[in-house]
């Protein structure tokens, strides 16, 4: 009876279109529908009712996890509609689960609004490409993509690192190895470890979530591969302090030195909710490593970063809170949510209100410098 009922509350999260599915004692089963919880309109579950859903899909090996550490994270195809990244854990002692969805469709550039400066920067044969964000704003799609353009273009060995595996990609042009953290390898750096000896061309990491792998990853890069990594940290800034600041105080400017040297790009992303139409948009800062920023970095100048990005449009550079004004003008977004998201509040919100009062200019869509490259690429 469980497996059946795991199965509707499934289909039911896929059908709505839902981006994650909570199963907690005391409430009835709630979707995460275009950012808002939504509870479903059945029984409140009981402790014996989550333990019976976590039975129905949760392995073994991950029912032991739970039992020796009080939680447990993995994944799970549900047939060809889709795969769920479960994270099951103990709270005021019963079970809970959180069921993130993962398409089975992998995205174009054009479907989820990366520029397509990204795709040059794909086409580079070494560095470090970040993607940052807050849990739940998207990275793991935007890296899916990223992948998946490298998968059907060219003819690279990659290998990705996950924990667990989301999104499965199948050999084409390239040929493709995922490594699940937890199944097919005890940890990330350990992972990481052994790469190097795999004949790699580009390499995921689906956490920088240590000094450890942080530390090979920018060594990975140094010596002549594309590596992909995420952090959980929400400007470009903010990104290049949190790395250098992983190190011990002596190591620091040596890293700052590496990072200047391999770090190729950060794409800092949050979804918010779309007043337009249903569903969530994508608001991104994005820094391109140039010689300027570069510099900064390695004179751990990084507070003038911003303003770089600032100065860098024709680079494809662009602020969050610049994306964020152009999406409100468009109407694409509220100005509350932008406002909530935003880098600096006050000055969002003044600029919004010089536009609606005719004092301030619609703002003109960003220079793509990738797209004459792209158009020159597929020709």
């Amino acid at each position: 009876m469980a497996t059946l009922h795991i199965d509707r509350l499934l289909e039911t999260c896929i059908k709505r279109g839902a981006s994650d599915l909570h199963l907690h004692v005391g409430r009835a089963p709630t979707l995460r529908l275009h950012g808002r919880l939504r509870s479903l309109e059945t029984k409140v579950l009981e402790p014996a009712d989550t333990v019976a859903l976590m039975k129905a899909i949760t392995p073994e090996r991950a029912q032991q996890e739970l039992q020796e550490e009080g939680g447990t994270d993995f994944g799970f195809a549900f047939g060809d509609e889709g795969r769920f990244r479960v994270s099951v854990f103990h709270q005021r002692g019963n079970i809970s689960l959180a069921l993130r969805l993962i398409p089975s469709k992998l995205f174009t550039f054009d479907e989820i609004g990366l520029p397509s400066i990204v795709k040059s920067l794909c086409r580079r044969p070494r560095g470090l490409f970040l993607v940052t964000g807050p849990t739940g704003s998207g990275k793991t799609t935007t890296m899916a993509t990223m992948i998946d353009y490298i998968n059907r273009n060219f003819d690279k060995h990659i290998v990705t690192v996950e924990d667990p595996i989301e999104y499965y990609h199948s050999h084409k042009k390239s040929m493709i190895n995922q490594r699940e953290v937890g199944v097919d390898v005890p940890s990330f750096s350990e992972a990481l470890r052994r790469v190097l000896r795999q004949d790699p061309d580009v390499i995921l990491v689906g956490e920088l979530r240590d000094l450890e792998t942080m530390e090979a990853a920018i060594r990975a890069a140094e010596t002549g591969h594309l590596v992909f990594g995420t952090l959980h940290t929400t400007s470009a800034q903010g990104t290049v302090t949190r790395i250098s600041e992983q190190f011990p105080v002596n190591q620091q400017n040596q890293i700052r030195i590496q990072l200047a040297s391999t770090l190729i790009a950060v794409l800092c992303q949050t979804l918010i909710p779309r007043e337009d139409v249903r569903g969530r948009v994508a608001a991104y800062e994005f820094m391109v490593v140039t010689g300027a920023v570069s510099n900064l970095i390695r004179e751990n100048k990084v507070f003038r970063i911003p303003s770089t990005i600032q100065t860098g449009k024709k680079f494809g550079m662009q602020l969050l809170d610049e994306h964020l004004f152009r999406l409100v003008c468009k109407g694409t977004i509220s100005a509350e949510n932008a406002v909530e998201q935003a880098q600096s509040p006050g000055q969002l919100q003044d600029k919004i209100e010089g536009f609606q009062k005719g004092q301030i200019a619609r703002p003109e869509e960003p220079v793509d410098p990738g797209a004459q490259e792209d158009a020159v690429f597929r020709s």
